[in-house]
């Protein structure tokens, strides 16, 4: 299931600019692709690429330039400048691969320890760009750690820990590094309670993918979760929230569907996701629903009830 949703995913992006950016991607190949010491001298035109005015996608030569720059730079706002310029230029296809090549991915991945949260903001949201791309993904893949860390441990509904979030979500809508957040589910369950409406939505972004995944489906029957979660079921809840949490539920009963087994396992302990999810208190909330007046809702509704 997550090869084919990768490939699919990769090919979409990969339509944006490739045939004009392709020729450049050629010429970066032959370059050094170490992560540090790019074998630039600092370059007052690097700097000018990070002037907010400068719209223009970068081409490779300029790319190396900026990651000179924020690889030397001990200022700042020179440092959020270059992020800010290269995270705009990975939301292009083979830009992502030019970065890669360059050995971008570290020099860009380094900041994220930064003490200044505005640079690890940047950093974060830079990543987010690269990691829609599978061989990015490889590289990246080892942040997922602190970034989890990051976002169950730093300011709650902040900048970084939705960066954070975002970042997590890309990294997570193929199967192939959804693993590396097992220990992480119950937290972030804590975080979806806890949160606002925006941190909400995200982490619920991120569940929905790790929910499609059969393999991951004990482990999130298994989280212990307050009981307040199904307050999330109620009518009242915005759509987008509700439509969610809806959703989860659909795909954990499809995902036991097709491991055969939807009875109660001795493994969920009273307090676990499975006792509140197949409890009688959410089978009222969601009978309640039936009547709600949003025809996606009910619909959504209809489609779990003959399941539970």
């Amino acid at each position: 299931m997550g090869g084919a949703r990768g490939a699919g995913w990769v090919a979409a992006g990969l339509l944006l600019g490739a045939g004009a950016c392709y020729c450049i991607y050629r010429l970066t190949r032959g370059r050094r692709r170490g992560g540090r010491g790019l074998g630039l001298r600092p370059s007052q035109s690097a700097e000018d690429l990070t002037d907010g005015s400068y719209d223009d996608v970068l081409n490779a030569e300029q790319l190396q330039k900026l990651l000179y720059l924020l690889e030397s730079t001990e200022d700042p706002i020179i440092m959020e400048k270059a992020l800010i310029t290269l995270g705009n230029n990975a939301a292009f296809s083979v830009n992502q691969a030019i970065i890669r090549e360059l050995g971008g991915i570290p020099i860009v991945g380094n900041k994220i320890s930064h003490s200044n949260q505005s640079i690890k903001e940047k950093a974060l949201n830079a990543l987010n760009n690269l990691s829609v791309n599978v061989e990015n993904q490889i590289k990246i893949k080892i942040y997922i750690n602190q970034v989890c860390d990051d976002v169950l441990s730093g300011p709650l509904n902040s900048a970084v820990q939705l960066a954070g979030l975002r970042l997590l979500t890309n990294m997570t809508v193929t199967n192939d590094h959804q693993h590396m957040l097992h220990s992480y589910i119950t937290d972030l369950f804590q975080v979806l309670l806890t949160g606002n409406g925006n941190t909400k939505v995200q982490v619920l972004k991120l569940l929905l993918n790790l929910s499609e995944n059969p393999a991951m489906t004990e482990g999130l029957l298994r989280a212990q979760v307050d009981a307040s979660f199904l307050s999330l079921y109620d009518s009242y809840v915005a759509k987008e929230i509700l439509l969610r949490v809806l959703t989860l539920f659909q795909n954990i009963n499809n995902c036991l569907k097709i491991e055969g087994h939807l009875a109660v396992q001795p493994t969920f302990t009273e307090g676990s996701l499975f006792f509140l999810l197949y409890g009688e208190e959410c089978a009222q909330k969601l009978r309640a629903l039936v009547h709600h007046d949003d025809a996606e809702v009910k619909e959504k509704v209809i489609t779990i009830m003959p399941k539970i």
